[in-house]
């Protein structure tokens, strides 16, 4: 059986023969023929490999800067003080840098393209589009017309550049990306972002939209999407509220009770999208009231409560009280995690409605309120407050 020794005690042995001193290094290189490294100066070495990519990317873009110096100043931010994008970067770098060195390359390039279409407008040069589709100008980047969908990794990267260039924060919610993006002269999709509406006029520079006037005059519902309100200056409104339903079936079951009367209803189909956050300013500019009527379960508790926040009183939290919730508790057990939602809720009713359901951890629907629903709406027509 052998004894072990440490690698110190070999050193140390070695320093005590007639070969001393013995550089132990240096004679691990001669015995095994070639160089041996500390862990040390490995990562020491692949700290001024990355550091080298990253100064050739910015030498890259300072010769291209003459036209549009904003991609230097971005790579010279992301060098220098490891900022918008640089993890991300890094992580692709060490996948491959071949790779990297050409998605960053790329936002760059767009970068560029969008400052300098940018300065065009500034100075009136020519015919220049105000807005580019996202998936155009990604195909026109990339050939790829998804390359910078949400979520995808030059997705994610040309926010960050686009962060440093508008001087923003990394947006939270799909809204702020779809305002970043406009702010930088590209579209995102306007057409799956949408609302149902009844008895809502949209103005223009010229006067009420002749389609959306139609709509009303008939009793017809309709549905408007993003790419509607492009030229859409305000709203017109009946009397001084409106209500807003979160659930499609709500809205069609208020239309068939409610429809002749001067009403107007809305839908945000769950989450507010885009859309419905920019009708909401201008329906409160046009001196109308919000009412606004969720599920009682915590994903509808959390919608209504930062709507609230978002807008203040102006926002009426309608249908969602304690002894509504009670009237639509249905049997589908509410899991932890998805009350832990309800943690942060801030308006008073709804803080109040959230203690009852973290008691009783059981959802509640609009649908089991659809009469109550009903008789608020009318009555709203006919000037009876009971909604509030």
């Amino acid at each position: 059986m052998y004894n072990s020794i440490t690698c110190a005690e070999f050193r140390a042995g070695l320093q005590k023969t007639r070969f001393a001193p013995v550089d132990m290094k240096e004679l691990l290189e001669c015995y095994f023929g070639e160089t041996m490294d500390t862990n040390q100066e490995q990562r020491e070495r692949e700290q001024q490999k990355k550091q080298a990519f990253l100064e050739d990317l910015c030498q890259y873009f300072a010769r291209e800067a003459s036209s549009a110096p904003i991609a230097y100043q971005w790579m010279r931010m992301v060098t220098d003080q490891g900022k918008f994008g640089y993890q991300l970067i890094v992580r692709e770098y060490a996948k491959d840098a071949v790779q990297a060195a050409v998605l960053v390359k790329h936002i760059g390039l767009a970068l560029s393209k969008l400052q300098i279409r940018q300065m065009e407008q500034l100075t009136q040069q020519g015919e220049t589009e105000t807005e580019r589709p996202l998936a155009v100008f990604a195909a026109e980047i990339s050939g790829n017309p998804n390359y910078f969908d949400r979520g995808t990794t030059a997705g994610q990267l040309l926010l960050h550049a686009l962060c440093f260039w508008q001087n923003r924060e990394l947006p939270k919610t799909s809204h702020e990306w779809r305002e970043l993006l406009l702010e930088a002269g590209l579209t995102p999709d306007n057409i799956s972002s949408m609302v149902h509406a009844y008895g809502l006029r949209l103005l223009t520079d010229t006067g009420v939209h002749p389609a959306y006037d139609a709509f009303c005059r008939l009793g017809e519902p309709f549905v408007i999407t993003l790419e509607n309100l492009k030229d859409i200056t305000g709203v017109s409104v009946h009397g001084d509220k409106v209500v807003i339903v979160e659930n499609e079936m709500v809205f069609s079951y208020l239309l068939e009770h409610v429809k002749g009367n001067d009403v107007t209803v809305l839908c945000t189909s769950g989450q507010l999208r885009s859309v419905a956050l920019e009708l909401i300013p201008m329906i409160l500019t046009a001196g109308a009231n919000i009412y606004y009527s969720g599920d009682l379960d915590p994903e509808g508790i959390d919608i209504a409560d930062r709507l609230w926040q978002k807008y203040g009183d102006r926002i009426r939290i309608w249908r969602m009280h304690p002894e509504d919730y009670k009237k639509s508790i249905s049997g589908e057990h509410i899991s932890d995690a998805r009350l832990a939602k309800l943690s942060h809720i801030q308006h008073p009713t709804l803080k109040e409605t959230a203690t009852c359901i973290l008691v009783k951890r059981y959802a509640g629907y609009q649908e089991n309120l659809l009469e109550e629903l009903v008789k608020d709406v009318k009555d709203q027509s006919k000037n009876v407050t009971s909604i509030e």
